[in-house]
């Protein structure tokens, strides 16, 4: 048996495990990259570590500090009382006031991890304090993203395009962008039908609350419930109930320390969208300054980073590193694309592109792809525009995986849920999205011939 489909095999192994078991798959993961690398492929420590998310930990464990800090203090739920008053009280157009915004980020040239870190924790409040879907939310969120992720002037757009020149193919960057952005959109659309948004509809609007208006425990809640987020309408996951310092009266009132806090989430903006400072550094950065100003508002904030998630996506990314390390990623693409049938090598690539994406990098998995494909692109007989714009959406729609950088993030964002059943929602959705859009992508886009 071949080194590749060994690892291929213990990564199925970890899943079967992890999935029966309830032992956290990060931990497995980092147990099967130390057991494959070391006695599979013959890599030493730091071979194994070179697949560690240095990036990735820094920015989850800052975000989600950021975050705690904002919770603690009210500054997320006077952020929840200005998103109700901006849409006159309509609580279902929030998942598309959301979806938008991470597009508009995305499309002007912020990086879409970092879009996802800025809106997630706020939208995912917001629908705590609701009681809508938090995989409605956290899916509006990260397609929002991928929608405006291609633009011209956007990071993917930029380099996928980059990378069609590079290799000397007909390339089209308003198709890239108009395919993603129509992709995106209608499976938001879809989300948002399964998961209740019709059923938020029924609630009508919502009194805009004023500054003694805010819900208190034992007062009627946003759909007549008591104390907090009432019980989900339609939607897929249990919210609980929202605790007493998010409900607690006063949350419209800006008090220095929010007013401090909604000055940190500019920072971080601006730092991240125009000064192209690192989101995680940034972000923990300014967590330690609210925390040294305001140390009885952050003194539980270190506990309420969310380790567990840190510790699955950083044990699941490490073993994807040791399968990029020892060439099992590049051995099965390489496998597809020597296939005689370049329609048949076609759809395959965008599955392989979605199946490693949910896992790994989505432009560093293009960057692969992509080339792969020219062979059968040079011969004519499928259209290298439609065929890029396939990969491209293929590859970046899955990264509502939990074990993607987005859907990491909006893991780690969500208050008030039962994590576990969360991860597990999201893997699910993840799962569907991968088996569904790559063929999809393909019907739509590669068999009409596109380009």
């Amino acid at each position: 048996m071949s080194p590749e489909l060994i690892s291929i095999l213990v990564l199925v192994v970890v899943f079967v495990i992890a999935t029966t078991r309830s032992v956290n798959m990060g931990a497995l993961a980092f147990a099967a990259a130390f057991a494959v690398g070391g006695l599979v492929a013959d890599l030493d420590a730091d071979g194994i570590f070179a697949g560690f998310p240095g990036d990735l930990f820094v920015v989850l464990v800052g975000v989600t500090y950021l975050f705690a800090i904002a919770r603690a203090n009210g500054t997320t739920d006077w952020l929840v009382h200005a998103a109700v008053r901006l849409v006159r009280g309509r609580v279902t157009l929030i998942p598309w006031v959301m979806f938008a915004l991470t597009g508009a980020l995305t499309a002007i040239g912020a990086v879409s991890p970092a879009a996802v870190a800025i809106v997630a924790p706020v939208a995912l409040s917001f629908a705590a304090r609701y009681g809508i879907s938090p995989l409605l939310m956290g899916a509006m969120v990260v397609h929002g993203a991928q929608a405006g992720g291609f633009s011209p002037i956007s990071i993917y757009g930029s380099i996928v395009n980059g990378i069609v020149e590079r290799e000397k193919l007909p390339g089209n960057e308003v198709v890239l962008f108009l395919a993603s952005l129509a992709a995106n959109l209608v499976i938001a659309a879809v989300v948002f039908v399964v998961c209740g948004g019709l059923k938020l509809w029924a609630r009508g609007a919502l009194e805009e609350p004023g500054t003694d208006g805010d819900i208190g425990a034992g007062e009627p809640g946003p759909a007549g419930g008591t104390g907090g987020a009432p019980p989900s309408p339609g939607g897929t996951a249990t919210v609980t109930a929202v605790p007493t310092q998010s409900a607690a009266p006063g949350t419209t009132r800006l008090t220095p320390a929010r007013v401090a806090t909604l000055t940190s989430l500019l920072a971080l903006v601006v730092a991240v969208l125009v000064l192209d400072l690192d989101a995680g550094l940034t972000a923990i950065t300014l967590a330690v300054v609210l925390s040294t100003l305001w140390p009885e508002d952050s003194r539980k904030a270190t506990g309420e980073i969310a380790w567990p998630t840190v510790l699955l996506i950083c044990g699941v990314l490490t073993y994807v590193g040791v399968l990029d390390e020892m060439g099992t990623i590049t051995w099965a693409g390489e496998g597809v694309g020597g296939i005689g049938v370049p329609l048949l090598a076609a759809v395959l690539l965008c599955y392989i592109g979605a199946l490693v994406s949910a896992f790994a990098s989505s432009v560093g998995i293009m960057g692969a792809l992509i080339p792969l494909a020219v062979p059968f692109l040079e011969r004519g007989e499928i259209g290298a525009v439609g065929m890029v714009a396939a990969l491209a959406v293929s590859a970046t729609v899955v990264d509502v995986s939990p074990f993607s950088t987005n859907g990491a993030l909006v893991l780690a964002a969500a208050p008030d849920v039962d994590r576990e059943r969360f991860f597990r929602q999201l893997m699910v959705y993840g799962g569907i999205v991968v088996a569904v859009v790559p063929a999809a992508a393909w019907l739509v886009m590669v068999v009409p011939g596109w380009g």
